[in-house]
C-alpha cells in the first residue's frame, strides 16, 4: 500500500485513527467506511483516485480508533459530529465526503445538515438509514434498552486462529471475498488469550433506540446542495430498493456497477470500476 500514511487525530472527546492518501495539496476528502469495517475498506480504491487528499477514518469503535466512553452509544449524529471535528482538526472549512454503506449514510446526514461545508458526495451502495415506522418507536426503544442491559453478560467471540476469524468475516452478515476479509482483518483483529478477537466495540451491534422515518431521512437528501454521485452495486443492498432510488433528487448521479455490497474492496476489477466512475465525477469542475 504505497503512498499511505497512518495518523491519529485527537478530537478532544475521542481519538480516531486514519489513513492518509494522495498529494498534500489534493482536493480534501474524508472517507467513511461501513458498519464493522475499518479504513482498510478503501485500501484498493484510494490509490486509484487522482488528485485527492483522502483521510480514511477508522470510525469510533472500529479498527484502531478509540471506543466511545462507558454509557455512550453510536448514533448517526455522533459520527457526523466526529467528522466535523476531523475537518476542524485538519483546517478544512469545506471538504468532500466518500462513503460506503454506513459511511455513505453518515455522509448524507452531514451534507444535508450542513450543506455549506460539503463540496461533493461520492457514495457507494448507501444513502439513507433503513426507515422505521413512527408507530413502532416506543417498542423499538424498549428492545434497544433491554439489549443494552443484556450486553453486559455477553463475551466477545474468540477465534483460535487468524484463518478462522477471516473465514467468519467472509461469511458475515454481508459476505465479502477472502481478499476483502483479509484486508479488514489486518486492522480489525487483535490477539487475545486463546486466539483472536475483533477490535470493534460490542455496542456497535446494538439496535438503535431511535430511528428516523423514511420521510425524516429524505429531508437530509433534499437539503443537499453539492454534486452527488451514487454507485449502486448490482448485487448489493440498494439495487432492489427502486422506490427509494426513484425519490432521490435529479442532482444525484446514479451508476449501477457489477458486484456485491463491497464491490470497491472485493477485487481489483471492482475497485477499478468504482475508481473510474469517481475520477470522472471529481474531475468535473
Amino acid at each position: 500500500m504505497s503512498g499511505m500514511e497512518e495518523v491519529r487525530l485527537n478530537l478532544g472527546h475521542i481519538e480516531l485513527a486514519a489513513h492518509l492518501w494522495g498529494p498534500v495539496d489534493g482536493q480534501p476528502v474524508i472517507a467513511l467506511h461501513g458498519w464493522l469495517d475499518n479504513a482498510n475498506s478503501f485500501a484498493r480504491l484510494a490509490p486509484q483516485l487522482k488528485g485527492l487528499r483522502i483521510v480514511a477514518l477508522d470510525l469510533a469503535g472500529h479498527g484502531y480508533s478509540e471506543h466511545r466512553p462507558a454509557g455512550a452509544g453510536y448514533a448517526l449524529w455522533d459520527y457526523a459530529h466526529d467528522v466535523l471535528r476531523v475537518a476542524e482538526q485538519l483546517g478544512w472549512e469545506r471538504f468532500a465526503l466518500l462513503g460506503h454503506s454506513l459511511g455513505a449514510i453518515i455522509s448524507v446526514v452531514l451534507a444535508g445538515a450542513l450543506p455549506e461545508r460539503v463540496t461533493q458526495l461520492a457514495l457507494i451502495d448507501g444513502v439513507i438509514p433503513p426507515g422505521a415506522e413512527p408507530r413502532d418507536a416506543a417498542e423499538r426503544m424498549g428492545m434497544a434498552l433491554q439489549a443494552q442491559l443484556d450486553l453486559d453478560g455477553k463475551r466477545k467471540s474468540v477465534f483460535p486462529t487468524l484463518e478462522l476469524a477471516v473465514q467468519a468475516r467472509m461469511k458475515g452478515m454481508v459476505a465479502v471475498s477472502r481478499d476483502a476479509a483479509e484486508l479488514l482483518a489486518q486492522r480489525g483483529l487483535m490477539p487475545v488469550p486463546g486466539g483472536f478477537s475483533w477490535r470493534s466495540d460490542s455496542r456497535l451491534t446494538l439496535p438503535s433506540p431511535l430511528r428516523l422515518s423514511e420521510e425524516q431521512a429524505l429531508t437530509f437528501v433534499r437539503r443537499i446542495t453539492c454534486p452527488a454521485q451514487l454507485i449502486v452495486a448490482a448485487d448489493g443492498m440498494l439495487a432492489r430498493h427502486t422506490a427509494l432510488l426513484d425519490q432521490l433528487p435529479l442532482g444525484f448521479r446514479r451508476e449501477q456497477l457489477p458486484g456485491g455490497h463491497h464491490l470497491h474492496l472485493n477485487d481489483e476489477l471492482g475497485a477499478t470500476l468504482v475508481a473510474d466512475c469517481f475520477n470522472r465525477f471529481f474531475a468535473i469542475p
